[in-house]
């Protein structure tokens, strides 16, 4: 079968490409396009277009780009017609999906969405428009489920993507002593994966170095960006080490990091941590009338309560952070209600290969084995 792939950012061709490779295994005659990042090609997917222009945050950002967005979303919808493929299959990347799953849906092409759009986190009742255009949704978080029942959509959960990564790492027996490091003190810092997280982010994360003695600090880089958005965390004396977050975060005593996918992954990894997050002005005014949940971290969604301190905006300051990693680092009370939080919260996801579980789904339905989720 022919598959279209959509996927607009780092952790989506992440977890794009992990689907593609079990779509192989079940489907031999399967091939793919799209558009996605370097992961989804290397797993087989002919690229139309690729993510990086595509890495926008924030209401304002993403207004001042309009025009760029406009041309991406004509270039694929007018590729999507051409090859017109047995299934689209749309990745995380909300704003732009939801306009594709429309087109497609619009189009006589069957919907397939992978890791749900945040419809729960505002405007909730953009679920109808996705129960609308989307043939079967297949959901990570475990919460997910119940929130869409109250739209009269029986949805899959399929696991949490992460729990595959997390098993697939070996850890680098020599990472210690190739980057010259300390591991008894290490704090991680986690600024983001988009050129603009880490303008907001990485300032404040540096100025952290004068207020604590002993203490390792280690940025994880990503490559897909160019190098010199960490010049200001090397000109401090601070390690960036790229592509190797699972080996920082195995070694790591505390972490600071940015809200999104990664706090997941500091808490799979036992991390005790501090979420942070900041962002324009007008982009904080508008999401902060918008937004529906009382917490920003998905490790505080999934867990239900304030299981890890979010610092936003305003309140992200060296000082702030400071003080909360000063009851973190010690074997403290603190410390210890964070790490039994996240066992606890670690067993509301469950264990299912959410890829392999998504790969078998989308394939059942397109043989006429499975039932449509709508």
């Amino acid at each position: 079968m022919n598959y279209y792939i959509i996927a607009g950012e780092r952790s989506g061709d992440l977890h794009a490409s992990n689907l593609i490779h079990w779509l192989k295994q079940v489907d031999s005659d399967a091939e793919f396009r799209g558009m996605g990042g370097d992961y989804m090609e290397s797993a087989g997917c002919l690229l139309t277009a690729h993510y990086r222009e595509m890495a926008l945050m924030g209401f304002v950002e993403v207004v001042l780009h309009f025009r760029r967005v406009v041309k991406y979303l004509n270039k694929i919808k007018a590729d999507l017609l051409e090859h017109r493929p047995d299934a689209l299959i749309l990745v995380d990347f909300g704003g732009f999906n939801m306009k594709m799953a429309a087109f497609a849906s619009e189009q006589g092409i069957p919907v397939h969405y992978y890791i749900a759009p945040k419809v729960w986190a505002w405007n909730q009742n953009r679920a109808l428009k996705l129960k609308k255009y989307v043939d079967h949704l297949y959901c990570i978080l475990p919460f997910e489920p119940e929130f869409f029942k109250k739209f009269d959509w029986e949805v899959a959960y399929v696991g949490n993507p992460l729990l595959d990564e997390k098993k697939k790492f070996q850890p680098d027996p020599d990472f210690l002593q190739r980057h010259q490091i300390r591991a008894e003190r290490l704090v991680a810092l986690l600024p983001g994966s988009r050129k603009q997280e880490i303008h907001q982010m990485l300032q404040t994360m540096i100025a952290l170095k004068s207020e604590f003695d002993e203490v390792e600090w280690v940025v994880a880089g990503v490559k897909n960006l160019p190098a010199d958005v960490y010049d200001k965390a090397t000109a401090a004396g601070i390690k960036v080490i790229f592509d190797q977050t699972y080996d920082i975060l195995y070694r790591a005593r505390a972490a600071v990091v940015t809200s999104g996918t990664a706090t997941l992954e500091t808490a799979l990894f036992r991390v005790p941590q501090v979420v942070v997050y900041k962002t324009s002005g007008i982009s904080y005014a508008i999401a902060k009338r918008l937004i529906r949940v009382p917490f920003i971290s998905l490790v505080n969604l999934i867990a239900g309560a304030r299981l890890v301190e979010e610092l936003i905006q305003r309140d992200y300051s060296p000082g702030t952070v400071k003080r909360e990693l000063e009851v973190l680092l010690p074997d403290g009370p603190k410390r210890q209600a964070q790490l039994q939080g996240y066992k606890a919260m670690l067993e509301k996801i469950g264990t299912k290969a959410a890829s392999r579980e998504t790969a078998g789904l989308i394939y059942r339905s397109l043989s006429g084995l499975g039932a449509s989720s709508k």
